[in-house]
C-alpha cells in the first residue's frame, strides 16, 4: 500500500506544557507523529479487530497451529534476515529498565551491551514519563545527560566507548496516548513512542556509529509484525535514512505469535535482529487465550519454570528458528534485585547464575537482567559458552523438532494452587498496582523486579482460578480485604480505592479484561485524570 498521504491532520496536545517539552513536542515532530498516524492507524485498528475475533475462535474451540498458509515460508531454506547491524553483533547481556534519569545513565554505564529503554511494561504511561523519557534518550544520545538524587549523589555517563547499545520499547499495539489527538481520534501509543525517538535519534545515532533499535511487544501475528516493517519503510523515506538501516527484535510473548516465529522474522527481514522469549507475559497470554479450559489450569507461577515441558519447547523452538535464519535468540529476565544480605545475594545469584547458564547452553546469543548487579553473573555464563565469540548463530539446532500440540502441553504441568501463592498474587498486584497509579512503573518487590507482566500474570491467575472454581471467591475476598489492610498500614498515601477497583474490575469480574493497563490509563492517566502523587 502507498505510505503518501496528501493532507496530515494536525496532531493535538491535550497536556499542559512541561519542563523542556517543547524540545521534544516540536511542529516537525508532531507532524511526523500525524503522518504515520494517518497513514497506519486504521490498520492498527482493523488488527485489534482481529485480535478479538481470533480470541473468540480460539475460545469456542477452533485449533491452534502453525499456519498452513504459510509453510512455503517455514519449508523456504533460503531466506535470512538482515546482517547483524552495529552495535548489535554481540548482545551476551542485555538490561532493561524505564528511560527514567538515573536509569538511563546506570544502564548505559551498566557495562550491558544492550539496554532496553522500556516504554512499555517498566514505564507507567503518565505525560511526564512519557516525555520525559524521550528527552533522557535524546540527552543520552547526545553524551549530555546527568543527573543528582536528592542525597546529593552524581550520576553521569562514563567517559568511554563501552556504553550500551541503545534499544527502544514501545508501547503496544492496543494501547493509546490519549494526550495526543489526530483526526479526532488519540494517537496509538507504539507510534507515538517510536515516532518521537526516531524522529529526534536516528540520525543521531547513526552518527554516533549505532542506529535506530527496537523491541517490538506483544505482538500475536505475522501481520502485525508486516504492519511495523510498513512503518519502518515509511519512517526511514520520511527522513531521508536508508532502507534497512532500523533494526527489531520482536518479543514472542504470546501463544499466537509463538506458532508464527519464522513468518514475523520473514516479515521484518530486512530489519529484523532477533526474537526474544519471555515468562510472564507468555503464562499470561496462555492463560488469556485458554483460560476456560482445564487442560490449562496452571499452578502458582513461581512453580511454572522455564524447564516445564511447555516452556522448553518454546524456547528451544525459538533458538532454532532464530538461528536457522540468521538471527538472534535473547533469553528472558532475570528480575533479582541483589539485596545487603550476604546469604540471601548469594542465593539470588546462585538462581540467576543457574538459569542463564542453561540459556547459553541451549543456544541463546544473550539473556535480560533487570539490575545492574547481574551483569557480571549474566556475562559470566554467556562467556563460558562463547568465548571470544560475539554469538553462537552457527548452532542451528536442527535435531529439535517442536509441534503446536508441544506447544500446548500445559496438562503435564497443571496443579492447583497453594493458599501462599494465592496470598502473593493478591499482594503483588495490589502492591504494583499502586505503584502504577503513582506512575512508577518498575518496582522492587520481596526481592524482585516487578514490571507490567508481574501484575499481569498475577491477576490473571486468580481470575483463572476463580474460573475453575479451585479457590473460592470469599476466601479470595477476606484475602483482599487483608493485603488492601496492610498495603495502606505500609503506604499511608496509597489510593486504596482506586486500588481496590482495579483488582476487582480486572481479577475478579466474569470476563477477563485482556489488560489491566488499557483499564487503569482510562480511568487514572488520561487527560483530565492524572496520576497520584505519592
Amino acid at each position: 500500500m502507498s505510505t503518501r498521504v496528501l493532507t496530515t491532520p494536525r496532531v493535538r496536545v491535550l497536556a499542559a506544557p512541561g519542563e523542556r517539552h517543547d524540545e521534544i513536542l516540536t511542529p516537525a515532530a508532531l507532524d511526523f507523529v500525524g503522518r504515520l498516524t494517518a497513514a497506519f492507524g486504521e490498520r492498527r485498528r482493523d488488527l485489534l479487530t482481529e485480535r478479538r475475533r481470533q480470541a473468540m475462535r480460539l475460545a469456542d474451540g477452533a485449533p491452534l497451529d502453525f499456519p498452513l498458509v504459510t509453510s512455503a515460508v517455514r519449508a523456504d531454506d533460503s531466506w535470512r534476515v538482515a546482517p547483524p547491524a552495529p552495535g548489535l553483533t554481540d548482545r551476551r547481556v542485555e538490561i532493561t529498565g524505564p528511560p527514567d534519569r538515573r536509569m538511563t545513565i546506570n544502564a548505559l554505564n551498566s557495562g550491558a551491551r544492550v539496554w532496553m529503554a522500556d516504554f512499555e511494561d517498566a514505564t507507567a504511561p503518565t505525560w511526564d514519563n512519557v516525555i520525559d523519557g524521550q528527552l533522557n534518550l535524546r540527552d543520552a544520545t547526545e553524551r549530555r545527560i546527568d543527573f543528582t538524587a536528592p542525597g546529593g549523589k552524581e550520576y553521569r555517563l562514563a567517559d568511554h566507548d563501552r556504553l550500551a547499545t541503545l534499544v527502544v520499547r514501545p508501547r503496544g499495539w492496543h494501547l493509546d496516548e490519549a494526550h495526543l489527538e489526530c483526526g479526532g481520534r488519540p494517537v496509538p501509543a507504539s507510534l507515538v513512542d517510536f515516532g518521537l525517538y526516531f524522529f529526534h535519534c536516528a540520525q543521531r545515532q547513526i552518527d554516533a556509529g549505532r542506529g535506530p533499535y527496537f523491541y517490538l511487544p506483544k505482538l500475536e501475528n505475522r501481520y502485525e509484525a508486516r504492519l511495523w516493517n510498513d512503518i519502518f519503510v515509511a519512517a526511514q523515506e520520511m527522513l531521508g535514512i536508508p532502507r534497512g538501516t532500523i533494526r527489531a527484535t520482536v518479543l514472542i510473548e504470546t501463544i499466537t505469535a509463538a506458532v508464527e516465529m519464522e513468518e514475523i522474522l520473514y516479515e521484518l527481514r530486512e530489519h529484523s535482529s532477533g526474537l526474544n522469549a519471555g515468562r510472564w507475559d507468555y503464562l499470561f497470554s496462555l492463560i488469556k487465550t485458554f483460560g476456560h479450559r482445564t487442560d490449562f489450569l496452571l499452578p502458582d507461577r513461581a512453580r511454572v519454570t522455564m524447564t516445564a515441558p511447555f516452556m522448553r519447547a518454546y524456547t528451544e523452538l525459538l533458538v532454532r528458528t532464530c538461528h536457522r535464519r540468521g538471527a538472534h535468540a535473547i533469553g528472558g529476565m532475570a528480575a533479582q534485585v541483589p539485596g545487603t544480605d550476604p546469604a540471601a545475594r548469594e542465593a539470588a545469584l546462585a538462581t540467576v547464575r543457574l538459569d542463564k547458564e542453561r540459556e547459553a547452553e541451549d543456544g541463546f546469543d544473550g539473556s535480560w537482567v533487570a539490575h545492574p548487579g547481574l551483569v557480571p553473573v549474566c556475562r559470566a555464563a554467556f562467556d563460558e559458552v562463547l568465548g571470544a565469540r560475539p554469538h553462537q548463530l552457527d548452532r542451528t539446532r536442527d535435531e529439535v523438532a517442536v509441534t503446536a500440540a508441544d506447544l500446548l502441553s500445559v496438562r503435564r504441568t497443571s496443579g492447583p494452587p497453594t493458599p501462599d501463592g494465592v496470598r502473593t498474587n493478591i499482594a503483588v498486584a495490589l502492591r504494583y498496582f499502586d505503584a502504577w497509579l503513582r506512575g512508577q512503573g518498575a518496582v522492587a518487590l520481596d526481592g524482585l523486579m516487578a514490571d507490567a507482566a508481574t501484575a499481569e500474570i498475577a491477576r490473571v491467575q486468580i481470575w483463572q482460578w476463580l474460573r475453575h472454581r479451585v479457590i473460592d471467591r470469599e476466601s479470595v475476598l477476606r484475602l483482599l480485604d487483608d493485603e488492601v489492610a496492610a498495603l495502606g498500614a505500609a503506604f499511608p498515601w496509597a489510593a486504596l480505592d482506586e486500588v481496590r477497583g482495579l483488582f476487582e474490575r480486572t481479577a475478579l469480574a466474569d470476563a477477563l479484561p485482556p489488560f489491566f493497563t488499557s483499564d487503569a490509563y482510562a480511568r487514572h492517566l488520561a487527560p483530565g485524570r492524572g496520576a497520584h502523587a505519592g
